[in-house]
C-alpha cells in the first residue's frame, strides 16, 4: 500500500522554462543556445551547473545567485510556473488520505515561496533546509522519516531517472518517472525506468495509477 507521496519540485511540479530562460538572459547567451547546451549536457550525463560554465568557465552558482539579488532580478518562480496538473494531483492524492510532500534539491529562497504557492501539501523540504541534496542517500532517509518512516509505504516522483527514481528505489521506496522537461525527455536509463511502479507522460494520471494499486491490495 501507498500512503505517502513525495514530489521532486523541478521538473515535476514546477515548470523551469522562465526560469532557464532568465539565467540565458542574465548570462547573455541566445536562449536557443543556452538550451542547445543544455540539452548536450543533460545527455553526456553531466551536473546541470557545467551549462553556466560553457558559458563562463569560473561560473559559481551562490555567488552568482547573490549578484542577481543584489542586481534586482533574483532568481524566482510563482504560481504561474506550476505545471498545470499540478495542483490537481496534489489534492487528488491528499483526498485519497495519503500523506503528501514535496521534497527537492532547491536553493534557499524556495521553501518560503513554495509555502506560500499554498499547495495542497502536508510536508515541502529542499536541499537548502535539510542540508542534503539529491541524489544523497541521506536525502531519501529524511524522504522516509517526512513520509512516515516505512520506506516501501512511499512513493517518490520526478523527472529524473539518475537524481530521482535510483536513490528513491535505492532507500526501499517505489518511485514514479514522468516524462517532460529536458531530463525526462533526454536522459534515458532503461535499467532504472524498468524498476519504476509508474512511469505516466502527465501528473494527471498519478491518482488514478495510485487508488488502482491501493485498491489491488499494493
Amino acid at each position: 500500500m501507498i500512503r505517502a507521496v513525495f514530489f521532486d519540485v523541478g521538473g515535476t511540479v514546477l515548470d523551469e522554462t522562465r526560469e532557464f530562460a532568465t539565467w540565458a538572459d542574465w548570462l547573455g547567451v541566445p536562449r536557443h543556445t543556452f538550451s542547445a547546451v543544455f540539452g548536450a549536457v543533460i545527455a553526456r550525463g553531466l551536473d546541470y551547473q557545467e551549462v553556466f560554465r560553457a558559458f563562463r568557465p569560473d561560473f559559481d552558482l551562490t555567488a552568482e545567485l547573490a549578484r542577481r539579488v543584489a542586481a534586482g532580478d533574483p532568481e524566482s518562480f510563482g504560481a504561474d510556473d506550476l505545471y498545470p496538473d499540478a495542483r490537481a494531483c496534489l489534492a487528488a492524492l491528499r483526498e485519497q488520505g495519503l500523506r503528501v510532500g514535496l521534497a527537492g534539491n532547491q536553493p534557499e529562497h524556495a521553501e518560503a515561496t513554495l509555502r506560500a504557492l499554498d499547495l495542497p501539501v502536508d510536508v515541502i523540504g529542499t536541499s537548502a533546509a535539510w542540508g542534503v541534496a539529491k541524489p544523497a542517500p541521506e536525502f531519501f532517509a529524511r524522504v522516509v522519516r517526512e513520509g512516515g518512516g516505512d520506506a516501501s509505504a512511499i512513493l517518490y516522483v520526478g523527472d529524473r531517472p539518475d537524481n530521482d527514481a535510483a536513490p528513491a528505489i535505492a532507500a526501499g521506496m517505489a518511485a514514479c518517472l514522468i516524462r517532460r522537461g529536458p531530463w525526462g525527455h533526454i536522459l534515458d536509463l532503461p535499467g532504472v525506468a524498468d524498476r519504476c511502479l509508474f512511469r505516466i507522460d502527465s501528473l494527471d494520471e498519478l491518482p488514478d495509477l495510485v487508488a488502482r494499486h491501493n485498491g489491488a491490495g499494493g
